[in-house]
């Protein structure tokens, strides 16, 4: 049985620990969890001990308290900054990482440093598809061939709002508030674009990746379009997601995979 710790309790959190109570990842037990809101924290510490047979899920005050737990692995869904904080100090302590916000590796100073440490400690950092897919293709086309690759969004204008680009105007009207690449975007939409970035660690790297988000007025959900291109393949991956659950199953699905003997 492979323990699990949770960094960042929001929905997507509790998706994986309902999978686990609800027997999709029978090979795991949660045992720990923190957030910096307390409430979720406490609300996907009670999925596991009020309904798993001797769930003993662990309440904790800070990410310094989890790691000192040392889980196999901590599953984070909090944000870029968490990623960068909490890091290096997981892997030097022997506790391997699965991320949903792979923005925090654009930084390329920052990817030596994860790279490195956990290359020390014989520790890993799965990087789980979230809301797109098609690494296997990517990363595959990209070391045959030197490769183009475009990552095209489009998107409501609210999820936008705390950003620098959003401008009331954008509830009416079409357009499209970046272009640039996968490095420009996390730093500008730090909780928007992981999905860019990932795709980018995937293939070409995040400067040699073209992004543009289009903002649609009304628009429900994100639509995204990876498109690459070499002498050989030209591949494009089309998802559209109405919600970010996608992202939840996508930590489950790597789950799976990391505990059984057939692996997609």
């Amino acid at each position: 049985m492979k323990t699990l710790g949770i960094l960042g309790c929001g929905k997507l959190a509790q998706l994986v620990a309902k999978a686990i109570v609800d027997g999709i990842l029978t090979d795991y037990n949660l045992i720990g969890a923190y957030s910096r809101n307390s409430e979720n924290t406490q609300a996907v510490a009670d999925i596991i001990n009020k309904g798993v047979p001797n769930g003993n899920c662990k309440v904790c005050n800070s990410t310094d308290e989890l790691i000192e737990m040392r889980p196999d692995y901590i599953v984070e869904s909090a944000s870029p900054e968490a990623l960068k904080d909490f890091a290096l100090k997981a892997l030097s302590n022997g506790v391997s990482i699965i991320t949903l916000s792979i923005g925090g590796l654009a930084d390329d100073e920052f990817y030596k440093k994860v790279e490195k440490t956990a290359r020390e400690n014989q520790t890993k950092v799965h990087l789980v598809s979230g809301a797109i897919g098609g690494f296997d293709v990517l990363r595959t086309a990209s070391l045959m061939y030197p490769s183009t690759v475009t990552f095209e969004t489009e998107k409501g204008p609210n999820p936008l709002r705390n950003s620098s680009v959003y401008t009331e105007s954008l509830q009416t009207e079409e357009k499209m508030v970046f272009e640039g690449n996968a490095r420009e975007a996390i730093a500008l939409f730090p909780k928007q674009v992981n999905v860019a970035v990932a795709a980018s660690l995937a293939s070409v790297g995040p400067e040699n990746t073209k992004v543009s988000i289009t903002s649609k007025p009304g628009y429900v959900g994100d639509n995204h379009r990876i498109t690459l291109k070499n002498e050989q393949i030209d591949a494009v991956i089309d998802i559209y997601s109405k919600t970010p659950e996608i992202a939840g199953w996508s930590v489950v699905n790597t789950l799976r995979n990391l505990s059984s003997p057939i692996v997609f």
